[in-house]
């Protein structure tokens, strides 16, 4: 009989049915050992990363455009991660009429296609839930939202308008709900299902029983309110499902070392620095792990909340109030907080590199798009943005590029993501921000 990696195991534990999937055997492998025998490549993952109140361009923008651009000042940090990233510049995000959102109405349309109608309008769902919704249904977590803010309204991941993902703010609360009593190590040489999770899975189908009965005796809009809730049921038993079969071994997955003390919460940026250190080393591993494989993080709200000690304004009052050296050309201090927001880009990227999976990084098989709320700090412009993408995306992405949208509409960078990442849509994006063109000096 020929084996394939859904054979499993039928088994009892406590009068409960349980599935035990078959090890990642060397069968189950190519001859390289980066991808399933069948022809598979290894998963691919994506994130989001945010940081607030753009650039100043003319310290930003490299002059030279393709491979080995140079890295004026503010983007000096991206040395050590220039190889693994593409900087884009010139994009544009459309307002289309729509009443300007301050700091709200950019991300908002890079990330959903479209502009918001107000405050707390929301066009669609943001690209990381359009993805999720794909590749996000078969992990423990659909996907995992975290911030080093210590607000729970920094997030930037949407279902729609009146569901945000909350994002986790506490290192503490995050190592436990990842590494925690739940956690199912998949290199550990014994398996027992949690027997709590068993319990939650058998009420669970109880419920799922009724929504189905109840959905022959409700309206039209009822159904569809119900379908929508009976989607998100599924996903949970889904969950459910994963946490009681045992977990094929990851080489690259090592659970962390416990996080029993909180970094010390504050806005002053190496208080940020070190929680955002925290939560990216946690977040590589839930993706290592198979954990989710999709993420977002949210370094820096979008009106730019970070502080410096000594200083008497923080980043975004400083953008309206600080006036542009003479000698210089610009806003000094503004700068300054632009570079630490750089800086700590590439401690995200970094940390994917610091991971070995098959012959290469976990960083390889992951696609990170990174997104600000607006252009030129000083005047929360919409024009001029930039944004950056990071990873192989399993060997699709091209790395090390500037590229000029020649001010495009910045929404082609999320349509490029959507297609690497297996999603077949035709174009994406409302009106003058609507595009079917993918940046193609990325792609392989």
């Amino acid at each position: 009989m020929g084996l394939d990696r859904r054979r499993v195991l039928r088994g009892m534990v406590n009068g409960g049915a349980v599935t035990v999937a078959l090890p990642l055997l060397n069968t189950f492998l190519n001859g390289n050992g980066n991808a399933l025998a069948d022809g598979k490549p290894m998963p691919v993952r994506f994130g989001t990363w945010h940081w607030g109140l753009g650039m100043t361009a003319n310290i930003f923008v490299p002059k030279k455009t393709g491979a080995n651009y140079d890295l004026p000042e503010e983007i000096a940090a991206f040395k050590p991660i220039q190889q693994h990233m593409n900087l884009i510049t010139n994009a544009t995000a459309f307002r289309d009429g729509t009443p300007g959102q301050c700091h709200y109405t950019g991300w908002v349309i890079l990330r959903t296609g479209g502009p918001p109608r107000g405050q707390n309008d929301m066009p669609g769902e943001t690209v990381d839930v359009t993805i999720a919704n794909q590749i996000g249904r078969t992990t423990r977590f659909k996907s995992l939202t975290a911030t080093d803010t210590g607000e729970t309204g920094s997030t930037l991941s949407f279902e729609n308008a009146n569901t945000p993902n909350v994002p986790e703010i506490s290192p503490v609360n995050f190592y436990t709900r990842l590494f925690g009593p739940d956690f199912q190590d998949p290199n550990a040489t014994d398996f027992m299902p949690n027997p709590r999770i068993m319990v939650r899975r058998s009420v669970l189908s109880g419920v799922l029983d009724e929504v189905k009965a109840l959905n022959q005796k409700v309206g039209a809009e009822d159904k569809a309110r119900l379908d929508q809730y009976f989607t998100g049921l599924r996903h949970l038993e889904r969950q459910f499902d994963q946490q009681l079969t045992k977990p094929e071994p990851i080489a690259a997955c090592v659970r962390p070392k416990d996080v029993d003390k909180e970094p010390t919460a504050g806005k002053e940026v190496e208080l940020l620095h070190a929680r955002h250190k925290v939560m990216t080393d946690l977040m590589v591993m839930a993706v290592a792990c198979d954990q989710t494989r999709v993420f977002n993080m949210c370094y820096t709200t979008r009106s730019g909340c970070a502080s410096k000690a000594g200083y008497d304004k923080p980043h975004h009052t400083a953008t309206h109030e600080e006036r542009i050296d003479d000698k210089l050309g610009y806003q000094p201090m503004v700068s300054w907080f632009t570079r630490r927001s750089m800086e700590a880009w590439a401690q995200f990227v970094e940390g994917f590199t610091k991971v070995k999976e098959g012959d290469g990084t976990v960083l390889d098989n992951v696609l990170i798009y990174a997104t600000s709320d607006h252009g030129y700090a000083r005047t929360h412009s919409l024009d001029g943005m930039a944004l950056m993408t990071a990873g192989g995306a399993g060997g699709k992405v091209k790395n090390g590029l500037h590229i000029d949208l020649k001010t495009e509409a910045g929404t082609r960078v999320a349509y490029t993501a959507l297609r690497v990442m297996g999603i077949d849509v035709p174009y994406w994006g409302e009106k003058s921000n609507n595009t079917s063109k993918e940046v193609g000096e990325m792609l392989v």
